[in-house]
């Protein structure tokens, strides 16, 4: 069950031909897939995630749908290092339905911040609320506020807020 659109999502970003986006936390790859179609065969995305499993169910969605532009990546986004990507290599980041997960959130968008280039953009989707757990339980949420407090306070600057979905909610923003 996909509650929130990818590729409108997606457009959020201002997604242009030949740009790099890091998929962060990717899962099975819903944004992976989105973006991928969106920067074109000159693009590239890098798609991470703890999950080993998800990431090969990634890359048979890829081959099927005969996108040859995801770069898989088994990592931990909430280590320094820990995307193994270079610095800066990034236009974007996606963190979609992932920081009701995480449990480092400095390290995590410490992570976010040396792999994106200053000025690049990060689009934030996540659960609005549990829905009667439908969504992570309720103590789990990270909410729209909470969310643009922990960027900003890192030093992020928020761009716009969207409504993501009739579960989630979209913040993007710019690295410094």
């Amino acid at each position: 069950m996909n509650f929130a659109d990818p590729k409108s999502n997606v457009l959020q970003l201002g997604v242009k031909e030949g740009m790099r986006i890091a998929d962060l936390g990717s899962g099975v790859g819903h944004y992976a897939l989105a973006a991928a179609a969106a920067v074109g065969a000159a693009g590239r995305v890098y798609a991470v995630d703890v999950q080993e499993d998800l990431l090969s169910h990634l890359r048979d969605s890829a081959k099927r749908a005969n996108l040859h532009n995801i770069e898989t990546i088994w990592g931990d986004f909430e280590k320094p290092g820990g995307t193994r990507l270079k610095e800066h290599l990034a236009d974007a980041a996606i963190l979609s339905n992932v920081l009701f997960q995480v449990e480092q959130h400095t390290g995590a968008l410490a992570e976010v911040r040396r792999i994106v280039k200053p000025g690049g953009k990060i689009l934030v989707i996540d659960w609005a609320g549990s829905y009667g757990n439908i969504g992570p339980t309720h103590d789990r949420i990270v909410t729209e506020h909470k969310a643009e407090e922990l960027f900003i306070t890192a030093g992020f600057h928020k761009v716009k807020s969207f409504r993501a979905g009739g579960h989630h909610y979209g913040i993007v923003f710019t690295s410094p």
